[in-house]
């Protein structure tokens, strides 16, 4: 009789799958029902041997899909800018496919009550209405950016561009979409910093808890008057981005 908890006992099977070529990279693995059905025990336990294959870069977490094998290959790392040039719709789509990369998204809009914290981003009151909207984006189908924007209903409220993801003017960006209703802005103020990723973003990015990520505080202004007219947290996943700032002189330019 073993001793070996049998969280690790799961977690040496799945491996041995994994290593042995039984199962290959991008192969969907058996859920945490399924396991628990195969092996006897609760889902808590093989969810542990999940954690512990996660941690060893053998297994990814997809949320709403499952879990999959890791391929072992380096993914690729991918530049981010401030912005990309105007009426090339999705900034983040056209930042991707500039890479080679097929970028697809997952968003979700409601109205909501600023917060003190986003109150005071906006210029606005706390508890005045905005527009939140909650963004996963995905490169080759693996989640590598989350985003939450607010927008004030005061600036887009009587609009068609109050939710940004919907109606004529929808999946443009914040620049193309302000131009909409006579509002210019210029590049975002950006702050940013790196830290370790909260429970809920490693769920969302399908990582484990404590990956490194940039976090990046982003506010938008109307360069007529200087009200904010957006903000937004952006969560990058540190291991595939990194960060340019400015621009490189094209050859024949001044």
């Amino acid at each position: 009789m073993t001793d070996t908890p049998p969280y690790l006992r799961i977690a040496d099977e799945l491996r041995a799958r994994i290593v042995d070529g039984g199962v290959v990279a991008g192969e969907r693995l058996p859920s945490i029902s399924e396991l628990a059905e195969e092996y006897g025990y609760s889902g808590g336990v093989a969810q542990r041997a999940y954690g512990i294959l996660i941690e060893e870069n053998l297994v990814v977490a997809r949320p709403g899909a499952g879990y999959f094998v890791q391929s072992q290959e380096a993914p690729k790392v991918l530049v981010r800018h401030q912005r990309v040039g105007a009426g090339q719709g999705s900034p983040v789509k056209a930042m991707l496919a500039e890479q080679g990369v097929a970028a697809t998204r997952r968003t979700e809009s409601a109205t909501a009550r600023a917060d003190a914290a986003i109150a005071a981003r906006l210029g606005i009151a706390v508890g005045d209405p905005v527009v939140h909207t909650g963004y996963v984006h995905l490169a080759d189908g693996v989640a590598v950016q989350l985003a939450d924007s607010w927008e004030p209903m005061a600036v887009t409220g009587n609009s068609l561009i109050v939710l940004p993801e919907a109606g004529p003017h929808g999946g443009i960006g914040v620049a193309d979409r302000m131009a909409v209703i006579g509002i210019e802005v210029g590049l975002p103020v950006e702050r940013v910093s790196a830290r370790q990723a909260t429970r809920q973003e490693a769920q969302r990015l399908g990582v484990q808890p404590g990956a490194v990520v940039l976090a990046v505080e982003r506010t938008h202004y109307d360069r007529a008057s200087g009200r904010p007219v957006e903000t937004a947290d952006i969560v990058l996943l540190g291991s595939r981005w990194i960060a340019e700032y400015g621009s490189r002189p094209r050859p024949g330019t001044s």
